[in-house]
């Protein structure tokens, strides 16, 4: 028998049938990440059903030097899941563990396995009269496992904070198949480093994560959607500034996109319908919520933030959705941006921040610059300007090949957008992590000491580099030779 199945052999009598296969019509779906721009090989995939059989799965492949890929939902944004050409990896399913632990309405938590769904957490909280504070368009497939390892964003960020702000408590299987057991959620704990938070947004290079305590929040008795047009992008952030005094904690999401982004999802959907009669050059969407003890005085509080705003200035024009279904249109014209950029042609997409202060004057006098700088180019920027992280994306020139003109001109834009952010003091990754697909561009701007101490972290945890290799830790550049 060759390495690889004397591994697999031992990993099916240790998980069973059902917890690992290498069947190609069960383990490929999984080999190619969501947008289709990286396909790895493996050896098998592993589908573990509990913290045990992870860490005895991770002592296994650590004795036999079988690198480990974990997968959640698979829904990630820069190839941090999908394992490499080589077929040496085992991609580690977390799918699995989708239980629930416990809920508890008093305390406001909830502890969920690594595989749990976003929207099943939703769906199990709301009878109990709560919520979890984060949401994004891949709800339905995200896992809290992966949510974690990636430090997730979303749409909340502005008022309840990323992935990192919801975890009070958290478990994971070690390189070494050692169990961190941290769930137990302590508001005071000073033994030291703070290691949850070490081991969220490592992308799973530090340790598996098999399970967290996460914080709840009450339902929402009420919201307001509104939409705003204006004249430029820095008026939205005076919008923001004057929403942000005047709602105070009610403000929980503030969305910025430009008229190019309106007009091609008014182009790809024929359902959808513009909120205002005039066409703008830039538009915000702006929610207002409520729980019980403050719904009764949203509306006006909504309202009041309009027409201060439209008496200072800042909006030239306004509509306030009028129930829960024209507020889901508002956001969906939103969420839909990227399908409807998808269908003009090729594009690289780039999910950048910046200080809040900054983000504003950064899109206004960047994007002319990216556009001079490559002729035929659109570039657009659409998000959250509340929490300095927009999507900056520049579309190809019309008839450009698809695959060809990412390949060649689509690089060296993403280069000079990445040394744009970089001058600004920001970050080539926001919310989307670093994964395989921007960590050559981390390697070539990071901070020196930055990434020393993200290469002595993963040798110090993973002396082999068996966990998720060649993502998210640049390697060390080879020494020079004399």
């Amino acid at each position: 028998m060759s390495r690889n199945d004397d591994f697999c052999a031992a990993a099916r009598s240790l998980l069973g049938e059902r917890g690992f296969t290498t069947d190609p019509e069960l383990v490929d779906p999984w080999l190619t990440d969501w947008r289709g721009r990286y396909t790895g090989r493996a050896i098998g995939m592993a589908s573990p059903a509990s913290t045990a059989e992870v860490a005895a799965l991770v002592k296994l492949a650590r004795e036999q030097g079988v690198p480990i890929v974990p997968q959640g939902g698979n829904s990630g944004m820069s190839g941090g899941a999908t394992p490499d050409a080589s077929g040496d990896a085992l991609v580690l399913s977390l799918r699995r563990m989708n239980r629930i632990t416990r809920l508890d309405p008093d305390a406001r938590e909830a502890v969920c396995e690594a595989g749990v769904i976003l929207q099943t957490l939703h769906e199990a909280v709301a009878p109990h009269g709560l919520r979890f504070p984060l949401t994004l368009g891949g709800k339905g497939s995200a896992t809290i496992g992966g949510l974690i390892a990636t430090n997730a964003g979303g749409t909340q960020v502005l008022r309840h904070g990323s992935m990192r702000a919801q975890v009070l408590g958290l478990e994971a299987v070690l390189a070494d198949g050692s169990v961190f057991d941290a769930l137990v959620p302590l508001k005071k704990d000073n033994r030291g480093f703070d290691l949850k938070q070490l081991l969220i947004g490592s992308e799973g290079t530090l340790g598996i994560v098999t399970g967290a305590t996460l914080r709840l929040l009450p339902a929402l008795a009420d919201r307001v959607v509104m939409w705003a047009g204006l004249p430029d992008v820095r008026t939205a952030r005076r919008l923001l500034i004057h929403a942000e005094k005047m709602a105070g904690d009610a403000l929980e999401g503030f969305e910025v996109m430009p008229r190019h982004s309106l007009n091609a999802v008014l182009a790809h959907n024929p359902r959808a319908r513009a909120p205002l009669a005039q066409p703008h050059e830039w538009n915000a969407l702006i929610e207002l919520v409520a729980d019980s003890a403050t719904a009764a005085t949203l509306a006006d509080r909504a309202q009041a933030v309009l027409e201060s705003a439209f008496e200072a200035g800042l909006v030239e024009d306004a509509a306030i959705a009028m129930n829960d279904a024209q507020a889901e249109e508002f956001w969906a014209l939103r969420d839909e941006i990227a399908p409807a950029e998808r269908a003009i042609g090729p594009a690289m997409q780039h999910d950048i921040s910046v200080p809040v202060a900054s983000m504003a004057d950064f899109v206004a006098e960047t994007l002319p610059l990216v556009e001079a700088r490559f002729p035929g180019c659109t570039a657009v920027a659409f998000g959250h300007l509340g929490d300095g992280n927009v999507h900056y994306h520049v579309l190809a020139p019309a008839g450009a090949p698809r695959g060809e003109w990412e390949a060649t001109q689509g690089k060296e834009i993403s280069q000079f957008v990445h040394d744009l952010v970089t001058q600004w003091g920001g970050s080539i990754s926001a919310e989307h992590g670093i994964g395989q697909m921007k960590v050559g561009e981390l390697a070539r701007l990071g901070d020196p000491v930055h990434l020393a101490i993200l290469r002595n972290v993963k040798q110090a945890l993973d002396p082999q580099g068996l966990l998720n290799p060649g993502k998210l830790v640049p390697l060390a550049p080879a020494p020079a030779s004399h």
